[in-house]
């Protein structure tokens, strides 16, 4: 809604969409108008006060919070938007941390401030509390709560009363009273945070005051450097206050002049620098997306010199060359056609080849490849196959194609588990994509879920001798095979030695004994799960010189592997992840007692800023759908990140349970 109320003050629209309706300009998809909240990055622009404005419209909501670190990585200022009755969210504190990673200034607005019960002072102390920021309010709601119209404007030391027709327009009067004692007091406040970001500037503040004139000059430094960050409170349902943030926007934030240089590699993989001012183009593409009757839309920031329609690019990714079509600035779906766009602009590019998120477009002249997005890991993983035989090539293109729109989706074919996987940022991140490929392939899915990746392996030595006879008419087939086991440490894999003295077996046929060894490893032995962490050696057998052959020492070999594995106390490992949760202090005991349910081992906490940050090992098994849980258990304001760790040995009666259910199956 604020985008919204951008767009109206601006002209480009006439009146304010609504999000119940599904008539804003950037939720524009059948899923966010039935979801009513963003799911995709959309694009704005606005001109205001001679400057245009790109506005990246991004995904409040977590399970996209991808989205929003792809947009941050091209924006040049990040306006940060919170809820004035909720607070503080956890995806507040994420897409702060990302505007820090990337170095952008940042300015805050609380919205909703016209909701019932609101207050703009604890909205300031939870921000001060949480980031330990300078936080500076540079307008105060003077009636917040139902039916607020009226601001105190510290920059311009005055009182703004705004219309209630949705325009922004609003009338200017001076303050008196106590509201004129608040800001008088505040514009001082103001004044010597400007001083400080400037030596002279400070000499001359205690000397004999700055001017007005001086005040405005230094604001732009003073934000730039962060020295304090702004606070401006709106009401977006009624555009209330937001047209004075665009001026302090137009006047005083960042644009791409506050952020010329871009390091990126050139052909031969050595650090660059390239500029807004350079003459050759560099282009980074953050998003791709595939519209209904347009096909692909890359979204694209240019980095460096100018992309013009007609002109020869070439993927400085792939080497493809590329010609450039039809280039348009967007409001949400509707597009205006554009000839060039130039450095520091963002813009969407239709229909090039073989281009995705993350890949940068440069001129053939000076190759350049912009380092690509980092997205977090996924936290949520479903086993998916078609409901109907035949589909599989079809869900192989469609799964191949949302992850080079969203590489935040993830998917892999696992051959050891024979199925495949889709993991991504929360259920329904997951839900979305599955909607978005029956819907562009016409195909129906089932999601279930993943297994396990057990291993199997052994705690003792262990010994067999085995021999395989065949003898029923034609070749006969002989092999003796002599083996001797002991486990290796974790991650040691499989060691298949020999210690063959003597001539009682030829040495041509250890590597069909290896074969037959490797082959009991990958089938399992307890419950069909890779055998790891065993040291082998054949060091001896028998032979016979007619009918020992390749294929009888391959049996013998494995048959011999099966029994000396069953001798040494064998037994089965789990995957173990390693998880971090960041929840608000009041749901630490519910989410310490969840891990505790699940076997998990608490190793360490931390507090950022409003949030406690539980580290912990869980066994992959315990996490299916930790994160949808771990919602419901915090209100929606937990978040945890996943990542591998090791392997463990199972709790006997697990491992129990997990062998009579591999049996059960072989039976069935």
């Amino acid at each position: 809604m604020l985008g919204e109320c951008m767009l109206a003050c601006s002209g480009n629209i006439n009146r304010l969409g609504s999000v119940t309706e599904g008539t804003t300009a950037s939720d524009y998809h059948k899923a966010e108008q039935e979801r009513q909240f963003s799911i995709h990055t959309s694009l704005l622009h606005a001109e205001w006060l001679e400057s245009r404005f790109n506005i990246i419209d991004t995904p409040g909501y977590l399970d996209f919070i991808a989205e929003s670190r792809a947009a941050l990585k091209v924006s040049d200022l990040a306006l940060i938007v919170v809820h004035a009755t909720h607070g503080i969210e956890i995806g507040t504190s994420k897409v702060w941390d990302y505007a820090e990673e990337f170095g952008l200034a940042k300015a805050v607005v609380v919205n909703g401030i016209d909701a019932e019960n609101a207050q703009y002072q604890p909205i300031l102390e939870e921000l001060k509390a949480t980031f330990g920021k300078r936080f500076f309010p540079v307008n105060i709601p003077a009636n917040p709560g139902p039916g607020f119209n009226e601001a105190l404007d510290v920059i311009r030391k005055s009182k703004l009363t705004y219309k209630t027709d949705g325009s922004g327009k609003y009338d200017e009067a001076k303050v008196s009273g106590d509201e004129e004692e608040q800001v008088e007091r505040l514009h001082a406040q103001l004044i010597e945070l400007v001083a400080e970001s400037d030596d002279t500037l400070l000499e001359k503040f205690f000397d004999e005051g700055i001017t007005e004139e001086e005040l405005r000059g230094g604001l732009h430094k003073a934000f730039q450097s962060q020295i304090f960050i702004p606070v401006f409170f709106t009401s977006s349902e009624t555009n209330v206050g937001v047209a004075r943030l665009m001026d302090f926007i137009s006047k005083y934030a960042s644009s791409p002049d506050d952020h010329k240089e871009t390091i990126a590699k050139n052909g031969d993989g050595e650090e660059v620098t390239v500029s807004l001012d350079d003459n050759e183009a560099a282009a980074f593409v953050f998003k791709t997306i595939n519209e209904p009757h347009i096909g692909e839309l890359s979204f694209v920031k240019v980095m460096a010199g100018t992309l013009k329609a007609g002109e020869d690019v070439v993927n400085a990714n792939t080497d493809e060359p590329q010609r450039l079509g039809q280039m348009f600035i967007l409001n949400g779906k509707n597009r205006d056609k554009v000839e060039q766009l130039n450095a520091g602009e963002i813009g969407a590019l239709v229909k090039l080849k073989n281009t995705h998120t993350g890949n940068t477009l440069s001129s053939p002249k000076r190759k350049v490849t912009v380092p690509s997005i980092d997205y977090p890991n996924p936290n949520i993983h479903e086993a998916l196959k078609p409901k109907n035989k035949g589909d599989e090539d079809k869900i192989a293109v469609g799964l191949s194609a949302l992850h080079e729109e969203d590489p935040s989706f993830q998917y892999h074919v696992d051959s050891e588990l024979h199925q495949t996987v889709i993991s991504g940022q929360g259920e329904l991140h997951l839900q979305v994509a599955m909607e978005r490929i029956k819907e562009r392939f016409n195909i129906e899915m089932e999601l279930s879920a993943p297994k396990i990746p057990f291993r199997e392996t052994i705690r003792n030595n262990g010994a067999a001798k085995y021999r395989h006879k065949k003898q029923s008419g034609g070749a006969g087939q002989f092999a003796e095979v002599w083996m001797r086991l002991e486990p290796t440490p974790r991650d040691h894999g499989v060691e298949f030695t020999q210690s063959l003295v003597g001539q009682n077996v030829d040495r041509v046929f250890v590597p069909s004994v290896e074969k037959g060894v490797n082959s009991a490893c990958t089938d399992g032995i307890l419950a069909g799960y890779r055998v790891v962490d065993v040291k082998i050696d054949f060091y001896d057998g028998k032979m016979h010189p007619v009918d020992s052959k390749d294929v009888a020492f391959q049996i013998a070999g494995k048959q011999a592997f099966r029994e000396a594995f069953q001798s040494a106390k064998p037994c089965m490992l789990e995957p173990i992840t390693k998880i971090e949760v960041s929840v608000p202090e009041e749901f630490m005991g519910a989410v310490m007692g969840d891990l505790s349910s699940r076997r998990g081992k608490i190793l360490g906490m931390d507090a950022e800023g409003a949030f406690q940050v539980v580290r912990a090992e869980v066994p992959q098994m315990e996490l299916y759908h930790y994160s949808t849980n771990l919602r419901s258990l915090t209100g929606g304001r937990g978040l945890h990140s996943e990542e591998f760790s090791h392997y463990e040995y199972m709790p006997r009666e697990l491992e129990k349970k997990v062998i009579a259910q591999s049996q059960a199956k072989d039976d069935e």
